[in-house]
Parts: C-alpha cells; sequence; structure tokens
C-alpha cells in the first residue's frame, strides 16, 4: 500500500491511498478556502443511557446535488468546487466538511441535561474516482486495498485520546440519503462505545469469558456447518445470511477466525473478505438488475487500549426490502420498541441470493 497525505486550502487533511506509487506534486483542492467552523456537541439521554449528538451547522451541507454538479469530481475548472485532486491513485480519504463530531471542539452549551463537547472524528473514504463505480464493480486487489485503508486509519483515529471506538460505514443509494455520487463511505470515531457495538462487546465478552471461545467464531462454524444460508466462503472468511436476521437480505461478512480490529487481518484474510464483499454486493445488484441501496457497518473492537480476545470484525448489511413494487423500510415496532418482525425467513431469503451467479474478477 502506498500513501501520500496533504492539506486542503481549508485545513482538513486528505490522505491517499494507493495499489502503485503515487506522484508528488499532487494539489489538495477544497470547495473552499474557509476553515471549517463546526462545535458540535453531545446531549446525555437520561431515559435511554445514551448520547445524542447536535451539530447545527450540518443544515448548510450539500444535499441531492444536480446531475451537473459533483463536488466530489476532479476538475481543472478554478471555479468549480472539488473534494478530490487530479492524479494516479485509488482511494482518497479526507476530513468531513460537515462532521457531527469534531477533535478540536472544546465546549458544550448548558442545558437541563448533561452536555460534554462531541469529540470524534468523521472521515469520508472515496472508494474509487470513477463515480459509475461501486464496490461490486472494483477489481478484487483494489477492495484488498480499501480493507488496508480502513486498518490504517483506524490506528491513526485511535491516535487520540479522547477516540474509544471506529466505525466504518457505507450509505449506498439515494434511498438511505447519499447526496454525493462518487462511490463512497464514512468513517465516524466516537468518543465513547456507541450502544450497538456496546452491547455486542458485552454479550461476547460474557461468552467469551464463559467458554475461553468468540460468540461469533461459534455462530459461523454453526452456520458453515449447517449450510442453508452460505453466500461465499474460503478458507479464509465467510458470507452469509445469519439464522437471526432481522432484515429480509441482511447479510454478514466476516473472516472465519477471530480479529479484533482491521489491523489485525493477514494478508489471506483481507483477499478472502475482498471475495466476499463483491460476491454479496454483485448478488444483491442482481436479485434486482440495480444498484442495490443498503447500510454496511463494519463492527471493530474498541480501541481503548485493551486487548479484546472475544471481539470478532465483521459487516453487517442493512438493506431495505421489496414487498409488492416497493421498498420497505424500519416501522414502529422496530424504531420505537427495538425488536425486529421479520416478514420472510432468512433461509428463503439466502436461496434468493444463492441463486444469483457472480463472476469475480
Amino acid at each position: 500500500m502506498h500513501s501520500q497525505t496533504l492539506l486542503k486550502p481549508d485545513g482538513r487533511k486528505l490522505t491517499l491511498y494507493s495499489r502503485f506509487p503515487i506522484a508528488e506534486g499532487i494539489v489538495a483542492p477544497s470547495p473552499s478556502r474557509e476553515p471549517v467552523q463546526a462545535t458540535p456537541h453531545l446531549r446525555w439521554h437520561p431515559l435511554r443511557g445514551e448520547w445524542v449528538a447536535y451539530a447545527s451547522h450540518r443544515q448548510g451541507r450539500t444535499f441531492m446535488p444536480p446531475p451537473e454538479y459533483n463536488p466530489l469530481a476532479p476538475t481543472k475548472d478554478p471555479n468549480f468546487p472539488t473534494e478530490l485532486p487530479q492524479g494516479n491513485y485509488d482511494i482518497a480519504v479526507f476530513d468531513n466538511r460537515f462532521p457531527s463530531l469534531i477533535l478540536s471542539v472544546t465546549e458544550a452549551p448548558t442545558e437541563i441535561v448533561e452536555t460534554v463537547p462531541a469529540n470524534g472524528a468523521c472521515e469520508v473514504v472515496v472508494f474509487t474516482q470513477n463515480p459509475q463505480a461501486s464496490l461490486s464493480s472494483l477489481p478484487l486487489d483494489h477492495l484488498e486495498l480499501l480493507f488496508q485503508v480502513w486498518g490504517d486509519r483506524t490506528r491513526a483515529i485511535s491516535e487520540h485520546s479522547q477516540i474509544r471506538y471506529v466505525l466504518p460505514f457505507e450509505n449506498k443509494g439515494v434511498e438511505v440519503g447519499v447526496t454525493l455520487h462518487h462511490p463512497h463511505g464514512q468513517i465516524y470515531a466516537y468518543p465513547f462505545v456507541p450502544p450497538v457495538p456496546a452491547r455486542m462487546e458485552t454479550c461476547q465478552r460474557e461468552y467469551y469469558q464463559q467458554h475461553q471461545r468468540g460468540l461469533l467464531q461459534d455462530l459461523i462454524a454453526k452456520e458453515i456447518q449447517d449450510g442453508q444460508r452460505i453466500l461465499y466462503q474460503d478458507e479464509w472468511a465467510v458470507a452469509f445470511v445469519p439464522v437471526c436476521a432481522r432484515y429480509p437480505y441482511e447479510v454478514w461478512i466476516a473472516p472465519i477466525q477471530p480479529s479484533a480490529t482491521f489491523a489485525d487481518l493477514s494478508t489471506h484474510e483481507r483477499a478472502g473478505l475482498a471475495k466476499a464483499l463483491k460476491t454479496v454486493t454483485l448478488k444483491f445488484d442482481g436479485l434486482w438488475q440495480r444498484p442495490f441501496p443498503y447500510l454496511m457497518a463494519w463492527f471493530q473492537a474498541p480501541v481503548n487500549g485493551r486487548s479484546h480476545p472475544e471481539w470478532h470484525l465483521h459487516a453487517e448489511f442493512y438493506p431495505p426490502y421489496r414487498t409488492s413494487d416497493r421498498l420497505k423500510y424500519l416501522a414502529g415496532t422496530e424504531l420505537a420498541a427495538g425488536m425486529f418482525a421479520n416478514d420472510a425467513l432468512p433461509e428463503e431469503k439466502a436461496k434468493e441470493l444463492q441463486a444469483v451467479a457472480v463472476t469475480l474478477e
């Protein structure tokens, strides 16, 4: 992996990554020379026992740009705002201009509940310079590089003492709120372990203390032995519709052996995960014959200085699902009660995805 870190005119960092050496002299552009003005803060939710972030400056961010306007697109026109520079590289990572969390904020307003500065980081990860591409269309070695990038960003962000958890994710499709054309994801880094991975940590730690083995490690072994819901498997990685899927087309991707973070993956595991990732995204697109919207989240161990032998790095895909002629999203019982009601068996949806033939290149 080759990388080069630059500074944008507005003060934000831009890091370029490539499978091949990156030429010197690349200039980092920015839509504006004005420094980022962001003072987000956190408020404590006493009934849920969790933090809520407030970032009112995000009201001015890009939303649904017209086709001819793409702030990510490299351009030679100095009057056309852009985030990506000209040059040969594969992946670009830069600080979000409209962050919900930022390391530099030091103050929070006084309210009737506890408040603190929203110290953290929000980065944009542009997977490729090709605006027509997607994860499903990228070469396998490009996807392997992406896993290295996620590992490098996790390492770099974790060096800040405020950070406790790093979450890479991708929102794909305008249906789930994407506002930029290029295939891209984000990385959110939190000053606490958010509720979902915190619950995962508790369950995995309790299981490990009892069995001296990983919870997801044993679940994966059972899924492989059962075989009904497997979408991809090799010696190093696996993709499957989990037996406990909350969404009809929910898919998990993981290394077969436990790895706490991206940094712990071997070369073979990155290669296996790249094949699993490409297989799943190709199957999603192939099943509906269209780019399929989803949220893909990668859950890794907290970065609190402790070892986490209980943790098992994995991705979870949360797609909307089709009922007759529409896409269905979360409803009252899921959003209000947190109890998911699935209208279809995981085995049925696994068979649909298994039937989609894909070719890995």
